[in-house]
């Protein structure tokens, strides 16, 4: 294993579980409180903590993945937080304040994603700069694109509209009553046995990643503006 790669991986799999992902949980919290749902700050959820949000399972599984694909030069992988308590009988909107709930998240994401793109943009428009701090291979520039890449990818992959990501209650929100009746049962019965067959099937060049990366990639290239 290269150390130049993995070692950018872990540094960023380190931010995002104590920054990346608490904010994403907190803005899910945030929203929540905003429109009316107390559940989340009742539960010790509207903090930035990482310990408040930290999912033993889905935190491993970040660095496991990410890491490991890091090491095979295409870091893209997969996580989780605690997921949010919300009570959605309490917001104020109905489906569409579900809906801006579940957004949060994805949103928070994509913010945390143009923060890291505004220096990372000036970098790739100043080469000198980026040989003085070692390079496109170097540490500093590694770890800026690394953490653009995975809060793009968390933003994408959440808004699949598939149970129990997030944009499936954006998907809701915008059907009307019957057709939602019809197709949410089932979706929320067997979303995860969907989402494994679209992750992972068929080997090697999965139905997710021919959707996922093109969008995840278009994004970075034009924030980075490359």
């Amino acid at each position: 294993m290269d150390l130049e790669q993995i070692l950018p991986a872990a540094i960023v799999v380190a931010i995002m579980l104590l920054v990346g992902l608490p904010v994403h949980e907190f803005s899910h919290a945030l929203a929540a409180y905003r429109l009316g749902d107390g559940t989340a700050k009742l539960f010790g959820r509207l903090t930035l903590n990482p310990i408040a949000h930290f999912d033993p399972v889905g935190g491993t599984l970040l660095a496991l993945t990410f890491i490991g694909s890091a090491a095979t030069g295409n870091a893209l992988g997969f996580g989780w937080a605690k997921p949010t308590p919300v009570n959605p009988m309490n917001l104020a909107g109905g489906r569409r304040g579900e809906a801006i709930v579940a957004a949060a998240g994805p949103v928070s994401n994509l913010v945390l994603a143009i923060a890291g793109a505004l220096p990372l943009r000036y970098l790739v428009h100043n080469p000198e700069l980026v040989q003085q701090l070692g390079g496109v291979g170097g540490i500093p520039f590694q770890v800026l694109y690394l953490f653009v890449q995975i809060n793009l990818l968390l933003m994408v992959f959440n808004l699949i509209p598939i149970p129990p990501l997030d944009g499936s209650k954006v998907l809701f929100a915008f059907l009307d009553r019957r057709t939602e009746y019809q197709i949410r049962p089932f979706l929320e019965q067997y979303g995860f046995f969907i989402l494994l067959a679209i992750l992972f099937f068929p080997p090697g060049n999965s139905i997710g990643s021919q959707i996922i990366e093109p969008i995840l990639y278009g994004i970075l290239r034009f924030l980075v503006g490359v």
